[in-house]
C-alpha cells in the first residue's frame, strides 16, 4: 500500500511541464527570442552608415547581416553539443555573453571585414546558441500546451522586429553607429538573465534506478571484449574501424544523419525549409535601403520592419492556437505550407511601387505568412521528430538553413 502511495506521489512529482514554473521559462523565451531572432531586423537601418564609413559595395555591406544570421541558424551543432553536455541554462548563458562581446567588438572595427568577424560571427553564434537552447528546452517544459508554447514565444521575434529598428534608428540620430553597437552590446547581456531563468527540469523518474537492457548490456560486453582484444592485437584495421564507428555515433548524436536518411518527413521538411530560407531574411536586409532609396525618409522606412512585428505580436499566438486544435493534429504541415507560399507571392506587390503606402500593403500581407511560418517552423519540426532526438534534428535542420541564408543577400546585393 505504501508502495503504491509513493508511486502515485513520484507520478505527481514527475509532472512540472505545463505549469508553475514553466510559465516563467516561456516569459524568458519570449524576450530571449526577441533579443536573438529579432536583433537582424535592425541592420538595415545601419546599412547606408556602413556602406559609407566603410566605402563598401551592396554586396559587400550584405555580407555582415549574411554571416550573422547564417551563423544564426548553422550554429546548431555546437549548440547541441553544449546542451547535451551542459544543459539549456550554461548553453543560453554563454551565448548572451558571446553576443554582447562581440556588439561591443564591433564598435572599435576599422574595417568591413573586420565586422564579419565581431558583428557577423562572434554575435551570430551567441544568438544562435540563446535561442536554441531557448526553444529546446520549452520542449521539455511544457507537453500539453507545446503548441500555444511555441507560437507565445514566437511572438519574442515580433516584439524584437517592432523594437529594434525604432530603437535603432534613434540612437543612430542621436549617437551614431558605433556608440549604438556599443548600447546593443549591454542590452544583449540580458540574454544571460533569461538564462538563469531556465533552471534544470528535474523529473522524479530520473531520479529512480533503472536497471539496464539485455541487449545493451550484450553491447556493452561486446565493446568490452573488442577493447580487450585490441588491447591485445592492437590491429591498425580495428582501430580505423573503432575511429569510424565513433565518427559515426558523433554524427548521428549531434547532426542526426540517421534521422535524416531514415525519415522522409523529416528529409522532405529540411530541404524544403531551406530552400525557403534563400530568400526569407531579404526584406529585413533590404527593405530599409529599398525604401530610402526610392525617396522614402528614414523614419518612415524604418518603420516598415515595425510594422511587420508589430502584426507578428497579434498573429503569431492565433497561428498557435489555431494550429493547436485537434482537426489540425498531424495537419501542421499544411498551414505552414500555406503560410510560406503567401510569404513568397507577397513579394511581387514591391514590383507594383516604391511609395510608402503601396510597401506598408506588402509589410501587413508579409508579416501575416511570417506570423505562419514563424509559430509553425519548430512545431512542425517536433511533429516530424521524436522530442528526445529534436536537440540533434534541429541541429542539422538550421546548418542546412545556413547554408541558404549565407549565399541569399550577397547573391541578391
Amino acid at each position: 500500500m505504501s508502495q503504491g502511495g509513493g508511486a502515485a506521489a513520484a507520478r505527481k512529482a514527475a509532472k512540472p511541464q505545463d505549469q508553475g514554473w514553466a510559465w516563467m521559462v516561456l516569459f524568458a523565451a519570449v524576450l530571449l527570442q526577441g533579443l536573438t531572432l529579432g536583433f537582424p531586423s535592425c541592420i538595415g537601418v545601419f546599412f547606408k552608415d556602413l556602406q559609407h564609413e566603410f566605402q563598401a559595395s551592396n554586396s559587400e555591406t550584405s555580407w555582415f547581416p549574411s554571416i550573422m544570421v547564417a551563423v544564426l541558424h548553422g550554429g546548431g551543432p555546437l549548440c547541441s553539443i553544449l546542451v547535451k553536455r551542459f544543459g539549456c541554462r550554461f548553453a543560453v548563458m554563454l551565448g548572451g555573453l558571446l553576443s554582447s562581446v562581440g556588439m561591443v567588438s564591433s564598435s572599435f572595427c576599422k574595417s568591413i571585414s573586420q565586422l564579419y568577424l565581431t558583428a557577423g560571427l562572434i554575435t551570430g553564434l551567441g544568438s544562435c546558441f540563446s535561442f536554441q537552447a531557448g526553444v529546446t528546452v520549452l520542449g521539455y517544459y511544457f507537453v500539453r500546451w507545446r503548441t500555444l508554447a511555441n507560437a507565445v514565444a514566437s511572438t519574442g521575434v515580433s516584439l524584437g522586429f517592432m523594437l529594434w529598428p525604432l530603437l535603432s534608428q534613434y540612437l543612430l540620430d542621436e549617437m551614431g553607429w558605433r556608440n549604438t553597437f556599443l548600447i546593443f552590446g549591454g542590452i544583449l547581456l540580458n540574454c544571460c538573465v533569461c538564462g538563469a531563468i531556465m533552471r534544470p527540469l528535474q523529473l522524479a523518474s530520473e531520479s529512480a534506478p533503472q536497471s539496464p537492457k539485455p541487449g545493451r548490456e550484450a553491447e556493452r560486453s561486446a565493446e568490452a571484449a573488442q577493447l580487450s582484444n585490441g588491447a591485445s592485437s592492437p590491429h591498425p584495421e580495428l582501430q580505423q574501424q573503432s575511429r569510424r564507428t565513433a565518427c559515426s555515433q558523433a554524427l548521428q548524436k549531434y547532426l542526426a544523419f540517421d534521422i535524416f536518411c531514415q525519415n522522409k518527413g523529416y528529409q522532405i521538411y529540411t530541404i524544403g525549409v531551406a530552400w525557403m530560407m534563400m530568400g526569407f531574411a531579404l526584406p529585413h536586409v533590404y527593405l530599409v535601403p529599398y525604401a530610402i532609396q526610392n525617396g522614402v525618409e528614414e523614419r518612415k522606412a524604418a518603420l516598415l520592419i515595425s510594422t511587420i512585428g508589430l502584426i507578428n505580436i497579434f498573429i503569431r499566438p492565433f497561428t498557435g492556437l489555431l494550429s493547436g486544435h485537434r482537426v489540425f493534429t498531424g495537419r501542421r504541415i499544411y498551414l505552414f505550407s500555406l503560410a510560406a507560399l503567401l510569404y513568397g507571392l507577397s513579394n511581387f506587390i514591391c514590383i507594383i511601387s516604391a511609395q510608402f503606402s503601396v510597401l506598408i500593403t506588402y509589410c501587413i500581407i508579409l508579416s501575416i505568412a511570417m506570423s505562419g511560418v514563424g509559430a509553425l517552423t519548430f512545431q512542425v519540426l517536433m511533429d516530424v521528430v521524436e522530442m528526445d532526438r529534436f536537440s540533434s534534428a534541429l541541429g542539422l535542420f538550421t546548418i542546412l538553413e545556413s547554408i541558404t541564408l549565407l549565399i541569399g543577400p550577397p547573391l541578391t546585393g
